[in-house]
């Protein structure tokens, strides 16, 4: 099968970064397993960050890439969510081969069925992002689905990106009142067709910029770029007996001493760790992707689909790689089909 892969872990200029592979198809799934003939994938940072340069090299070529949408070809013996021929929609397993295959094995308690009203790639541009939102918000935050919550404010660092995009649009049908950071003009016209209430600078004027929108606090902080840039800020912004999560790791470790004073709390957010501990709720991102795909094809969530690069090989991966590595990415970028 056709792939794409790596051996050494080099900067994405480099001309051996990503490279075109043919792979053995993977063997028949066995237990919870299904075989995904993959269609579509999207690039996430998790992908540029595990190909950062370092002194390692892999024996035999190591696909990544952890957004996938496809056709389930064969299912283990165990499976009972899914048979061939169906549509189905993943972010994957760390621990696994990723999606930057034409093939791929994936445990369908990590699998949801693809929404109806998309095609491949706008399916492929949702799994990664929407999980990692929903659990931000509604198991880590704990915010309220059905609208407990209605008027508490949240502020999103990082709105315009895709993880970004996708949480703007569940908290508002949670009844938040939403505050995004957007530098460019196209992010801020991106973020408010998304939804958001109020856009804002990022960077060092974040703390000013959220004080002139008229927040002296805001009750939730989902921090989705730089955990240690913006830590201070956070710490200031975030409401008494209010809430702080992010997605993003740290170098050093952080002074969480100063959310003391305000009782409030601080969150990680990591979308595999269910996959990783094969924890007894795998099943949950099943569920919660099976409700966006309701979602989406009721109307009420849309698919965050920035661009599509062509199809799935090095030139193009190396090119979304490099485009997000740059910051500057609106939206989520896909590569459909392994033509050349």
């Amino acid at each position: 099968m056709k792939a794409v892969a790596l051996t050494r872990y080099l900067p994405i200029d480099h001309p051996e970064s990503l490279i075109d592979v043919e792979l053995p198809k993977p063997a028949a799934p066995k237990g919870h397993d299904i075989l995904v003939k993959v269609e579509a994938i999207a690039v996430n940072p998790v992908d540029y960050k595990i190909r950062a340069p370092k002194d390692k090299v892999e024996p035999s070529p190591k696909v990544l890439g952890w957004d996938a949408a496809g056709v389930v070809e064969a299912v283990g013996e165990s499976v009972s969510l899914f048979r061939p021929g169906d549509k189905v929609y993943y972010a994957g397993d760390l621990t696994r081969a990723g999606s930057n295959a034409e093939f791929q094995l994936v445990d369908e308690r990590i699998v949801g069925r693809m929404p109806t009203t998309l095609d491949f790639a706008q399916a492929a541009a949702l799994p990664l992002t929407s999980i990692t939102a929903w659990e931000a918000l509604f198991d880590r935050l704990k915010i309220d689905r059905a609208g407990a919550h209605r008027g508490k404010t949240l502020l999103i660092i990082g709105g315009a990106g895709g993880v970004g995009s996708i949480a703007i649009q569940l908290a508002k049908q949670a009844g938040l009142t939403v505050i995004a950071t957007a530098g460019r003009p196209e992010s801020r016209q991106w973020v408010k067709e998304l939804g958001a209430d109020h856009t804002v600078a990022h960077g060092d004027a974040l703390v000013s910029a959220t004080r002139e929108a008229g927040f002296k606090h805001v009750d939730y902080i989902f921090c989705a770029s730089d955990t240690e840039s913006y830590f201070d800020a956070m710490v200031e912004l975030v409401a008494p007996q209010g809430g702080i999560v992010t997605i993003v790791e740290t170098e050093r470790n952080l002074p969480l001493h100063g959310l003391k004073l305000k009782s409030a709390f601080f969150a990680w957010e990591l979308m595999f760790t269910r996959s990783m501990f094969l924890t007894d709720d795998m099943i949950e991102q099943h569920k919660l992707l099976n409700e966006v795909a309701t979602l989406v094809d009721n109307g009420t969530l849309r698919t965050t689909l920035g661009d599509v690069l062509g199809p799935v090989n090095a030139a193009n991966l190396k090119r979304a790689h490099a485009l997000l590595e740059d910051g500057k990415v609106i939206g989520k970028l896909v590569l459909r089909g392994f033509g050349d």
